[in-house]
């Protein structure tokens, strides 16, 4: 796969992976469970999109 294609699909997917965990994780902290029920998630939902963007960098942005 070419550099830019990659580049391409790899920030695409990241993207939506971390619009779609911070959409979950604001709605279950302004739900029912409140930001103190929520903020567990929340935390998990950040370390977890971190991890992401740092697979994307490592796989598709740096040069080996």
């Amino acid at each position: 796969m070419s550099y830019m294609v990659k580049l391409i699909a790899g920030l695409t997917g990241t993207a939506f992976l971390c619009i779609f965990i911070g959409g979950l994780s604001q709605s279950i902290s302004s739900g029912f469970a409140g930001f103190v029920g929520g903020a567990p998630f929340m935390l998990i939902a950040i370390l977890v999109c971190g991890m992401a963007v740092y697979d994307f960098w490592d796989e598709c942005v740096r040069k080996k």
